[in-house]
């Protein structure tokens, strides 16, 4: 497609840059919380294929191979409750981050939130809660854009 989109982060950098700024201190909650990089890879990268951002699935692919992720669970996320190589931990995070991408159609459901509530603390659930809500707003201004894929070696963060 050659439609020329506006590029919100260059249009308006100084929101983007709040939003940037948002995003370091969800994930110093996250640090506080024990939330390690592998997890929170995992989850923007699940949260970025449900959404189709294929700009932040390219980043979060590549942060997600440098905090430890390997392809084989790469490849398994789109089947995590079938895989076994997925932690219960994983699981949950997994579960929440679907729940909070398809929150318009019913919220966080009691059985989820129980779910992960029963197997996360409540600083676990806070901090994952607060990376869902950074990558989809993430997501979101990378496919009103149709940000392009960078290159792998060019990947910019989001």
């Amino acid at each position: 497609m050659s439609e020329r989109r506006v590029h919100l982060s260059r249009s308006a950098p100084e929101a983007y840059k709040t939003l940037e700024a948002f995003s370091r201190t969800v994930a110093g909650v996250a640090d506080a919380a024990g939330i390690d990089a592998r997890l929170r890879e995992l989850v923007q990268l699940h949260t970025s294929q449900l959404n189709g951002c294929a700009f932040c699935v390219r980043v979060h692919v590549d942060r997600g191979l440098a905090a430890g992720l390997d392809a084989d669970v790469i490849a398994q996320i789109a089947t995590w409750r079938e895989s076994g190589v997925f932690s219960e931990r994983e699981r949950a995070a997994l579960e929440l981050a679907e729940a909070f991408t398809f929150i318009h159609e019913d919220g966080v459901p009691d059985e989820v939130y129980d779910h992960v509530g029963g197997i996360l603390s409540e600083e676990e659930y806070v901090a994952l809660s607060w990376i869902l809500v950074a990558i989809n707003a993430f997501n979101r201004v990378a496919i009103a854009g149709r940000y392009p894929v960078p290159p792998r070696a060019a990947a910019a963060p989001a």
